[in-house]
């Protein structure tokens, strides 16, 4: 398979592990590969047992000196980028160049907001999750530990869904006037479409 020139992922509704594993090979491949919603990410298992989980991840520490490490991020998209980081051999010279291969960010900033995402089917949590099975979100994790942005991404996101909704009505309503103009215009063409199809076309 050929490489594009970047795959724009729509994070939302995916679980942590599967989606960070298939990113993680497909930089590794060459593929650049940029990461949007990521405060939509789901992690299996309850919100209260992840929580417990984050907080024993931020009792360790360099005694010494706590500047050496390690750094417990808090944004979701730096969560995510460090778990994709962690299936990289990232001190290496190929990982570390696989690991500038990918682009995270939280909400869909643009120019992404206006292009067209993909999702990853085998790390769709409505796919690969039990239904029953509990679950939690990223966003809430890392609102608990610190993060500060979580209603500005949540505003900022409402205002893109009103803009393209609007942008998705007049792009409707284009289609359906381009469709009753060539009805229109179907008795005028016939001859000219002979002709076209006499040179193939």
């Amino acid at each position: 398979m050929g490489f594009e020139k970047q795959i724009l992922i729509d994070a939302s509704g995916h679980l942590l592990g599967r989606l960070a594993s298939v990113i993680a090979k497909t930089i590794l491949s060459g593929q650049r590969v940029v990461v949007v919603r990521c405060e939509a990410i789901n992690i299996s298992g309850s919100f209260y047992r992840n929580k417990l989980k984050y907080h024993k991840f931020l009792d360790k520490r360099c005694n010494i000196n706590p500047r050496r490490g390690p750094f417990h991020l808090r944004t979701p998209s730096r969560i995510f980028w460090r778990t994709v980081r962690g299936m990289l051999p990232h001190k290496t010279k190929r990982g570390a160049e696989a690991l500038k291969r990918l682009k995270v960010f939280d909400g869909i900033p643009p120019p992404y907001d206006k292009k067209k995402r993909v999702v990853v089917p085998t790390a769709l949590r409505i796919l690969k999750l039990k239904p029953g099975r509990r679950f939690c979100v990223l966003g809430r994790i890392s609102h608990e530990v610190g993060w500060k942005y979580q209603e500005i991404i949540s505003t900022l996101e409402k205002k893109r869904k009103a803009r393209a909704e609007v942008y998705y009505k007049q792009k409707k309503q284009l289609t359906l006037l381009k469709k009753k103009a060539e009805e229109n215009a179907k008795p005028q063409l016939q001859e000219i479409n002979k002709q076209l199809a006499v040179f193939g076309y």
